[in-house]
């Protein structure tokens, strides 16, 4: 007959323990990484691209091409 080996139940306890560890690790960086994901987004927004123009107020403007459109759009 074999006797129980004691070692091997403190072996996967220790195991059990380093799976733990890692996967709070891992959920940590998960978690911080999430939050700062928003931060870079809103910041990347903001920004203006180099090449762009200056905002000039010639936004949306109603002109006679538009309203041909509208009308050969009417269903």
């Amino acid at each position: 007959m074999q006797q129980p080996d004691p070692s091997r139940d403190s072996r996967q306890h220790a195991l059990s323990r380093r799976k733990l560890v890692a996967r709070a690790s891992v959920a940590g960086a998960a978690a911080a990484a999430a939050a700062a994901l928003p931060a870079v987004t809103q910041g990347a927004k903001a920004a203006p691209s180099v090449g762009a123009k200056p905002d000039t107020g010639s936004g949306y403007q109603l002109t006679e091409h538009v309203k041909r459109y509208y009308r050969t759009a009417k269903v």
